[in-house]
This record gives C-alpha cells, sequence and structure tokens, in this order.
C-alpha cells in the first residue's frame, strides 16, 4: 500500500507528465502560427489554471471536485510549454549561428526564475501560497500580452558580427550577476535578519538586474546601426565589376553556353529525327541532376518528428538526455529529504546552492559547447558524457553519505545536471533542423518527467519509505516521518550511478557517430547551412 508521502509524490509526477506530453501541441502550432499566437495560449492556459487553484487556495469556490483541480493544474503546468516553445523555437531560428549561446542564456534564465519567485514569494507575498497563485494567474497573462509583439521572426544573420556577439556577453554576464546576487541574497539572509524595508530594496535591485538584457533593444532603438563601410565597398566593388567590360564578356560568354554540358548535346543530337528523343532527354536529365528523387534526409538537414524517429542518433539522445535530467530531478525533488537525512535539518541553502550551479551548468554549458564545436569541431554530446561521468562519482558520494561533502556535491551536480539541457538543444537542431525544432525539442523534453516519475517516485520514494518505516517501526508512515542516515537514499543512488554509466557509454557512441556532422557543418570555423533535402 503506498504511502502518503509516495502517494502524492506520484500524483504530482504523472501531473508534470500530463502537462509535459501536451507540450507536443505547441511543437505543432509553432510552424502553423505566428509566435504571439502560442504566446496568447500560454498566456490564457496560465489565467485559467492557476486561476482555478487560486480561486480553490482561497475558498472563493469551495468543493471543487478532483478531477476539475487535476486538470488545472496540468494546465496551468502545462502554459509554460507554449511560452518556452515560441520563444526558444523564434530564438533558435533568428540566431542560426549562435545556438550554443542562445540555449545556454534561454535556459538558464528558465533555472533561475524559481530562485526568483521564491524571493518574491517570501519577502513581498509573505510565504502566501493564495496570492502567489493569484501572482501568477495574473502577472503572467499580463507580461505576455505586453510583450509578445516583440517576440517575432527576424532575418538570421549568416556570419559573424562583432555588434551581436557583444550583445550576447552582456546578457550572459548580466544573469550571471543575477544569479550571483540570489545566491549572496539566500545565503546572507538565513545569517543576518533584514528589515522590511531592506528586504524590498533587495527584492527591487533583483528586478532591476532581471531586466537588464532590455538595455540592448532600447540601445538599438536609439541608437540604430547604421550601414558599415565595410558593405559599403563591397557593394561599390560589386557594381563597378559588373560594369566592366571583364565580366560584361563573362555574362556573354556564359549565355552563349548550352542549356546542356557538351557530352549531352552530342547525344542529343543523334536523336533529333527519333520520337524517343524526349525519353532520352528526361533520362540524361535525371543522370545530371536536373530531376531530383525524393529521398529521406541525411543528418543536419530538415527532419520531419516521423522520419527522426526512426533514427538511431535520435534515440540515443533521447536517453542520454533522459539519464542526466532524469536522474538530476530525483536529487532535486528529494533534496529536503536528502538534507535530513544527512543532519542538515534546513534545506534552503542546498535549494540556493542547486539552483545557482544548475544555471551556471546551463549558462556554461552553451558556452564552452560553442566554443569546442567551433574550435575543435566537438560533438557537443561529448560534454553529456563527461558531465554523467562526473555524476557517477557524485551518487557514490551520496550512497556512503561521506561526511563534509554535501554541499560540494551538490554544486557539482547543479552544474552537471545545467549542462544537459543547454546541451541537448542545439544538438537536436544541429542533427534534425529547425523546420521541426520546435515538436523534436518538445518530444525530447519527455525525458525530464519520465525521469522523475521513475527515479524519484517509483524508486527514491519507495526506497526512503521503505528505510523509514524501519526506522520507526511503522507498517504505514505518516508524511512527517523522516528517515535519517545513508540507507534512506543508497540503494537509489547506486541505482542512479549505475544508470548514469550505461547513458556515458551511449553518449560516447553517440559523439563518434554525429563526429562526421560537426565536421561538416563547423568545417570553416563557423555554422554552415546545409542545404535542405527538397523533400
Amino acid at each position: 500500500m503506498l504511502t502518503t508521502t509516495h502517494y502524492w509524490r506520484t500524483v504530482n509526477c504523472r501531473d508534470r507528465l500530463v502537462g509535459e506530453n501536451v507540450g507536443l501541441l505547441p511543437g505543432l502550432a509553432c510552424n502553423k502560427f505566428p509566435p504571439w499566437v502560442i504566446l496568447f495560449i500560454g498566456a490564457v492556459c496560465s489565467f485559467l489554471g492557476f486561476g482555478t487553484l487560486y480561486l480553490s487556495i482561497s475558498k472563493t469556490l469551495t468543493s471543487l471536485p478532483y478531477w476539475l483541480l487535476w486538470l488545472a493544474l496540468a494546465v496551468a503546468a502545462n502554459s509554460c510549454a507554449w511560452l518556452s516553445t515560441a520563444v526558444l523555437v523564434t530564438n533558435m531560428r533568428n540566431f542560426p549561428v549562435s545556438r550554443g549561446k542562445v540555449a545556454g542564456i534561454l535556459k538558464g534564465y528558465s533555472g533561475l526564475s524559481a530562485s526568483v519567485y521564491t524571493q518574491i514569494f517570501k519577502i513581498v507575498l509573505h510565504d502566501s501560497s493564495s496570492e502567489f497563485l493569484l501572482l501568477l494567474a495574473v502577472g503572467i497573462p499580463v507580461l505576455c500580452f505586453s510583450t509578445m509583439f516583440l517576440v517575432r521572426p527576424c532575418t538570421p544573420a549568416t556570419g559573424e558580427d562583432s555588434v551581436e556577439k557583444g550583445h550576447f556577453l552582456f546578457v550572459q554576464v548580466s544573469s550571471l550577476v543575477l544569479g550571483l546576487y540570489i545566491l549572496a541574497t539566500n545565503i546572507f539572509a538565513d545569517f543576518l535578519p533584514i528589515s522590511g524595508i531592506a528586504s524590498y530594496l533587495l527584492v527591487t535591485l533583483m528586478i532591476l538586474l532581471l531586466m537588464a538584457p532590455l538595455a540592448i533593444p532600447i540601445k538599438m532603438t536609439l541608437f540604430p546601426r547604421k550601414a558599415t563601410r565595410s558593405r559599403t565597398k563591397e557593394q561599390q566593388v560589386g557594381s563597378l565589376e559588373s560594369d566592366s567590360p571583364i565580366q560584361k564578356r563573362k555574362e556573354d560568354q556564359t549565355l552563349a553556353q548550352p542549356l546542356l554540358s557538351s557530352s549531352s548535346a552530342n547525344v542529343l543530337g543523334g536523336y533529333d529525327d527519333n520520337d524517343d528523343s524526349s525519353e532520352v532527354a528526361m533520362l540524361l536529365a535525371m543522370g545530371e541532376g536536373a530531376v531530383k528523387k525524393k529521398r529521406r534526409p541525411k543528418r543536419g538537414e530538415d527532419f520531419k518528428l516521423t522520419e527522426a524517429l526512426v533514427k538511431a542518433d535520435f534515440w540515443l539522445l533521447f536517453f542520454v538526455y533522459f539519464v542526466g535530467v532524469g536522474s538530476g530531478v530525483t536529487v532535486l525533488n528529494n533534496l529536503a529529504q536528502i538534507g535530513i537525512a544527512q543532519g542538515v535539518k534546513d534545506s534552503t541553502t542546498l535549494l540556493s546552492l542547486f539552483s545557482f550551479f544548475n544555471f551556471v551548468g546551463r549558462l556554461g554549458g552553451g558556452v564552452v559547447s560553442e566554443h569546442f564545436v567551433r574550435t575543435k569541431t566537438l560533438p557537443r554530446t561529448v560534454w553529456m558524457a563527461s558531465t554523467q561521468t562526473i555524476m557517477i562519482m557524485i551518487y557514490f558520494v551520496f550512497a556512503y553519505a561521506i561526511k563534509g561533502t554535501l554541499y560540494p556535491a551538490i554544486a557539482f551536480l547543479g552544474i552537471c545536471y545545467g549542462v544537459q539541457f543547454s546541451i541537448v538543444i542545439p544538438t537536436v537542431s544541429e542533427l534534425f533542423g529547425l523546420r521541426d525544432f520546435g515538436l523534436l525539442c518538445n518530444f525530447l523534453a519527455l525525458g525530464n518527467p519520465l525521469g522523475a516519475f521513475l527515479f524519484s517516485a517509483l524508486l527514491a520514494g519507495h526506497v526512503y519509505d521503505n528505510e523509514a518505516a524501519k526506522q520507526h517501526g511503522l507498517g504505514l508512515i505518516a508524511s512527517s516521518a523522516s528517515c535519517l542516515g545513508p540507507n534512506c537514499f543508497k540503494v537509489t543512488f547506486l541505482t542512479l550511478a549505475g544508470v548514469c554509466a550505461v547513458g556515458t557509454i551511449l553518449s560516447i557512441i553517440l559523439s563518434v557517430r554525429i563526429k562526421p556532422v560537426y565536421q561538416k557543418l563547423y568545417a570553416g570555423g563557423s555554422f554552415r547551412l546545409p542545404q535542405t533535402s527538397g523533400h
């Protein structure tokens, strides 16, 4: 029979799984509608989902059926899928030559969002759950409606741009400052009492740091870029060359050339009086590539979801991602119990550490992988293999609860966990293209809730409850009964270490398989858009 704690963990993971599954819908919609429509749907889902939960928690509406609350939770969670898909897909298509940086920045801010909301929840809302739900129900739609027309496709750059590089660097530095600020605020708040006015000032400064990237569009609006001299010179040189007699002679020679090659023309000449001449011409055209046969796309070209699902590389990437995020989210979901088991009663510092270094992993994973893929044509999945190797050692440290290792282990795990997110996003876009990127990315995202359900709810919850029952001598423990000692999660962490070992091997295999793709895409030190397959 399930314990109370384990039961609610299972329900929570099931709701997240349903929400992420419906996340396939925004993946389909992003190819049919403009980004503002996707954001609008996400805002409506947020309003309806969180709004219903607020009405229930605040007792404005009483006796709401369980199925309605479950549906509201699923809709509210699903709003994140709509919002993130619109922003992620639009930016990946707008900046195709900086995919690692884009993924790192967007996923980095996503990782920091929990800490930002925690600060607002504690300081501004005074730990009021109902007011927090009201903030989500109203604040998210207002923010979406005020900015959704700014999220739109634009002409992507085809090469490196020093100004654009500076903009990326500014956003990365400002996000890092924001992360350090939140970490320092959380840690000092545990040791130093902060007055009401001071706490509000801290939140105000946090919001200003959060809005720092807005300086870029403001600057570009007030001081628009002028055409560079190099571009002007190129245009002048191009016009001079087009008017030169040499260029005209080349054009005349080109116009004088036959449409078919000499060999083809000679062969066709012998069939002028033959009724089958058209068939011969068609055969020659097919042989010379004038008529293209439909073929399946190659890695690096645009794939449909159905085409990607039959590729071994896609499932290797899915399983490697599933192992990395599934094992990491297991620790995150059980972080408070892990701390209590090792004698740490207050988990606030643990959560702050994990949140910050998770952000560092997301931001750094995009930057580091982008550097090495350009300079060494090193597949991004190499970093998934490296971090999952480190995760194996971390899980052994957790399993045996070595004294004095909890805090550094949490920090390193946060980095390794964050890297998985910023690597899988550009990787799937590079291997399978940007046409159905939203759908492919959301399909891979199923690895997160699936891993949480299998490793956290079923494995960790079952092991923890059984060990707590042994310690307390209860057949069915209450949610307040805690487990102490390394045995609470020992079997869980040893299992996760074994799973990560398999994930490391598979990520190495995947890296070897896709190495030629990266050599083709980044042969010149920068990303080159492959030709479409024409299917």
